[in-house]
């Protein structure tokens, strides 16, 4: 049983070091140093630490440790944890530097007294802007024999289990026209590409893009940015938007790209297709041992996109403390008790997946 007043001052520790994506160097010193002083045997690869305790059945933690940029409408310093009753203010507080803290404890106890698993603690840089540092990471640890391990990876979902979730495909849609002055459009018979683009962006309200998941429900479509012209007084040669595409298991990206094209003039480019959806098997050892260790979490499929993603190739769930409707907000905040409840999962978890794995 872990110092809850310890946990509470790393928790404390992570939130006053600034951590934007990119920029992830000084909390990777901290924790590097941390885990160094209390016997842990870190590796740093790039700005990702990885540190193992224990033996027996192996078992990833992993979450990030950068945050997104803070916003003028933070009334609050998003650096000075600020405490205010249970709650505890700053960037990053909930989303994920409460997981980092409870999944860091959950090691540290497996570290000190030995453990019934191989846990492999794994601290990532950039999941806020797609994921690069665990893209990097997960292949060194499959190198180091955690290639049939399982994964949790720490995100605030009210100790809910994510056994599911969407990939993310991005498109650009790009109409063309023909620029002239705005007065002489119709007598030069010009076309206008924001009408063409507009045109298309209707048509996709009819795409067949199929699949259908039970936990996830249907792929999703969504013209997000639209950008043309740039003087109030000239038709537009070219009009852009970005399609935000949510996709399921069962139907792959090429085949909502053919649909796509198929479907309207413009062009199409794909500007990311990497980050497919995933779920883990439903009788996972994983999912048993979460279920143990919080009953009373629901499991759900998840609409937004995490390092889970990456994890797609072995058993994998996405559960941690703190509520995804905080995160990215002005004066996010988190709980001290869903910092504690978040450890008691992680080191339960621990414990029942070594029972369940026998």
């Amino acid at each position: 049983m872990t110092d809850h007043a310890s946990l509470l001052r790393f928790h404390e520790q992570l939130v006053t070091t600034p951590s934007p994506s990119h920029e992830e160097g000084p909390i990777v010193d901290l924790v590097v140093k941390w885990l160094s002083e209390r016997g842990a045997t870190v590796e740093r690869v790039g700005d990702n630490v990885i540190a193992r305790a224990g033996s027996g059945p192996r078992l990833i933690l992993c979450s990030h440790l950068d945050t997104v940029p803070a916003t003028e409408a933070w009334t609050r310093d998003p650096w000075s944890a600020d405490r205010e009753d249970d709650r505890i203010y700053g960037l990053g507080s909930n989303d994920a530097k409460a997981s980092v803290a409870a999944m860091t404890f959950a090691f540290l106890d497996v570290l000190e007294n030995g453990g019934p698993c191989e846990v492999a603690l794994l601290l990532v840089p950039e999941e806020e802007t797609g994921g690069k540092g665990a893209e990097i990471s997960w292949p060194h640890l499959r190198g180091l024999g955690f290639a049939g391990a399982s994964a949790v990876v720490g995100e605030p979902t009210n100790l809910d289990i994510a056994t599911s979730q969407k990939g993310l495909l991005i498109l650009e849609l790009t109409a063309t026209g023909d620029g002239c002055h705005s007065a002489n459009a119709a007598a030069l018979g010009a076309r206008n590409a924001i009408r063409a683009l507009a045109r298309d962006v209707i048509a996709l309200d009819d795409v067949a893009l199929g699949g259908e998941h039970a936990a996830l429900g249907p792929t999703t479509l969504e013209p997000t940015v639209t950008r043309a012209g740039d003087r109030r007084n000239m038709v537009p040669d070219r009009a852009t938007t970005w399609l935000d595409v949510r996709t399921v298991p069962g139907v792959t990206h090429a085949d909502i790209i053919s649909a796509v094209r198929a479907r309207v003039e413009g062009d199409v480019r794909v500007h990311s297709e990497r980050l497919i959806p995933c779920e883990c098997p439903q009788d996972a050892a994983v999912i048993t041992a979460a279920k143990l260790a919080h009953p009373d979490g629901d499991t759900y499929g998840s609409r937004t996109m995490s390092d889970m993603v990456w994890f797609s190739d072995v058993p994998a769930i996405k559960c941690g403390p703190g509520r995804t409707e905080r995160s990215h907000t002005a004066d996010e905040f988190v709980l001290e008790s869903e910092i504690v409840d978040g450890y008691a999962f992680y080191a339960g978890l621990i414990r029942r997946f070594a029972e369940v794995s026998r």
